[in-house]
């Protein structure tokens, strides 16, 4: 029998599994090893259960809709997913209860399933992961439809006025978050995105007999619209074709909603030969991967949703020990300061050019991915972002289970 189950939170997640989502996974994990008790509501990969335990934290689970496209198509996807949320919360309230919800965007959306709670006295944390109406603009060619636009800020400003209190990843966030959503500066906690050192797997056999005897590039993440793709395989053809390296291969672990349209592009730049396209891979693969890359790329382009924005895979880089090329954005400096190379935004050739000499400079690819490895170790490893986690929940109020007093309940 449970004496004390601690103050229960509940996490909102639309637009991921669990626990495939790392910084999902990482923070419930975190809350639940502090002694809180710990529940998700996400949609459900093909062969999970409805409902599940996982490592301490309960997991609900709904049947995602079909990816949509065009402004109907949206309408109906986030309609039918913040609809099946809030009955999946209503399982959780009946089931567990909640003190807090703890809602990870995108979509801003999210505010809507956690507001009506909000009139019961139950707290809301806006876990803000994502620049919604910028990463809409950087989505669509000639910035989409200003009416979906306005609002995505309008739900983005709704989150920020209704949260008791937010969660961001970089000072660029916050700053946005003061400024647009107006929000004041006690009442926002950073907690940056982390990795963690990761051990070498050079004895692991190789992926794909394409790499033997090439050099690598790696890139390691989502290949959606804003990611740059497409940017990285134009700087291949300079590369292999204007700076005569027939030698590079690019290995591209991961998947998403550019991923058809960037094979094409390769196949119509003349890059068959030249990249790999893996798709996803379990998590603990992709250090495999990672491992057999000389170099590491974030093409990243800018416009303003890049520009304030951290990419996981430069931690992922830097964690495995990787030097890397970047278009020269804020953010990117500010994760990987000597760790990169940095070019000027959007110049493909120079892009290439850099990728060139590097690939050429083995003592200066050991100091950088040696100086990375060391940045994750002693600043931005996920541990480092743990306190910073439970202290938003204490400004809050919110405390967990004194030690000693966790709930023995078994699922």
């Amino acid at each position: 029998m449970e004496t004390h189950v601690g103050h229960r939170v509940m996490m909102l997640l639309e637009n991921n599994p669990y626990p495939q989502d790392v910084r999902v996974r990482r923070e419930a994990e975190a809350l639940d090893e502090a002694g809180y008790r710990v529940s998700v509501v996400c949609p459900r990969a093909p062969g999970q259960r409805w409902r599940a335990r996982l490592n301490g934290v309960r997991v609900y689970r709904f049947p995602p809709p079909q990816k949509a496209n065009g402004l109907v198509g949206y309408a109906w996807e986030y309609g039918y997913s913040m609809a099946a949320m809030f009955l999946l919360t209503l399982v959780v309230w009946l089931r567990e209860g909640f003190d807090t919800i703890h809602a990870h965007n995108p979509p801003d959306t999210l505010i809507l399933v956690a507001a009506p709670y909000k009139l019961l006295g139950r707290r809301i944390v806006f876990d803000h992961h994502d620049l919604a109406p910028e990463l809409y603009l950087a989505r669509f060619e000639g910035g989409g439809n200003k009416l979906v636009h306005s609002a995505l800020i309008l739900f983005e400003r709704l989150s920020c006025r209704l949260a008791d209190h937010i969660v961001c990843t970089n000072e660029s966030y916050k700053a946005v978050e003061m400024e647009r959503g107006r929000v004041p500066e006690h009442r926002i906690t950073i907690v940056r995105n982390g990795s963690e050192p990761c051990l070498s797997r050079r004895d692991a056999p190789l992926p794909n007999s394409k790499t033997e005897g090439r050099k690598v590039v790696g890139y390691a993440g989502v290949i959606g619209f804003q990611d740059g793709v497409d940017h990285l395989l134009r700087a291949l053809r300079h590369l292999v074709y204007d700076l005569d390296r027939p030698d590079v291969l690019c290995v591209l672990v991961g998947a998403g909603d550019a991923m058809q349209a960037s094979k094409s592009l390769a196949v119509d730049l003349g890059l068959a030969d030249h990249v790999l396209f893996t798709g996803w891979v379990d998590h603990a693969e992709v250090a495999t991967y990672l491992d057999l890359a000389d170099v590491c790329v974030a093409p990243e382009p800018s416009n303003p949703y890049n520009d304030r924005s951290t990419m996981i895979k430069l931690m992922e880089y830097m964690a495995a020990g990787k030097p890397i090329v970047a278009f020269d954005l804020p953010e990117h400096r500010r994760t990987a300061s000597s760790a990169a190379a940095y070019t000027h935004p959007n110049d493909e050739f120079e892009f290439a050019r850099s990728l060139s000499l590097l690939l050429d400079d083995p003592a200066r690819r050991e100091a950088m991915g040696s100086f990375g490895r060391r940045r994750i170790e002693t600043k931005l490893a996920w541990s480092y972002s743990v306190p910073h986690l439970l202290a938003a929940y204490r400004k809050m109020g919110c405390m967990p289970a004194p030690e000693g007093c966790l709930s023995s309940e078994l699922q």
